[in-house]
């Protein structure tokens, strides 16, 4: 974590998170015109910050987005936290409990963490129904093939729809597809009101991408979820339910085990 803790040490730099706090996905053009520092140096604390896992990056077309990452500060809060004075780390509570309020950006929810496992091994987990009930409770019928059809099922509920398809499968690289339909059925397995119901289904169909890359004896492992509109019912869900899920598919893949499932 010392990384971490060096990069949140500077002032700018807190400034640049708070900046992608307020407005997730920014280019580096954006970045500056928000902050009086020459580009140059603002590129070299983005560094910083990308080398502890802080802020992660996507290409769209020519343009590179920069994404702030939660992932470190909820490690700090919930795992080290207790070994520091409060007063130190009062600015990570306040970050984390930001993140935490609501959606990381108003269209997308993006997420990047790093497990101790072969990229093989992670596309696995992805795709396989022994893996993915493991860690998630959810099972996949599909070839996994691009254009493919998916049928969802999770605790009962099953989803067939012509629309939940595969988008990309680039196996070990990328996978990405459309997210479940939302029907009364799945409203009341997971014991949803009829205002959230109609709220979700009034909202276009969303996706998620996975893309995986290979970091010697790491993978890293940014997830997107997007297709959503700014106020999304399901961008408030997913930036809920993503974490939680990916902390249990690393642990899954680094020890055997996974973290207690959410009751309720």
């Amino acid at each position: 974590m010392d990384e971490v803790f060096k990069a949140l040490a500077d002032s700018s730099r807190r400034r640049l998170l708070d900046g992608l706090n307020a407005r997730n996905g920014q280019t580096l053009r954006e970045l500056c015109a928000g902050l009086d520092m020459a580009r140059q140096s603002v590129s070299k604390h983005l560094a910083v910050l990308e080398a502890a896992n802080l802020v992660t990056t996507m290409w769209r077309g020519r343009e590179k987005l920069h994404y702030l990452n939660a992932a470190p500060i909820n490690a700090i809060a919930e795992r080290w936290i207790n070994q520091y004075h409060r007063e130190r780390v009062r600015a990570l509570a306040d970050l984390k409990t930001a993140l935490e309020e609501g959606p990381m950006s108003d269209t997308e929810f993006v997420y990047t963490t790093y497990i101790n496992t072969t990229p093989e091994r992670l596309w696995q987990a992805l795709t396989d129904p022994a893996f993915t009930r493991h860690y998630w409770g959810v099972a996949f019928e599909t070839d996994w093939q691009r254009g493919s059809t998916m049928t969802w099922e999770q605790n009962g509920w099953r989803s067939t729809d012509p629309a939940q398809v595969v988008l990309e499968s680039e196996p070990h690289r990328r996978l990405s597809y459309t997210w479940h339909t939302f029907t009364p059925e799945f409203a009341e397995t997971f014991e949803l009101s009829d205002e959230v119901l109609a709220k979700l289904t009034s909202e276009r169909r969303s996706k998620v991408i996975f893309e995986i890359e290979p970091l010697g004896e790491m993978v890293k492992l940014t997830v997107v979820h997007d297709g959503v509109e700014a106020g999304s019912t399901v961008l408030e869900m997913v930036s809920e339910g993503w974490p939680a899920i990916l902390a249990s598919l690393k642990t899954l893949l680094e020890t055997g085990d996974i973290l207690p499932q959410p009751t309720g």
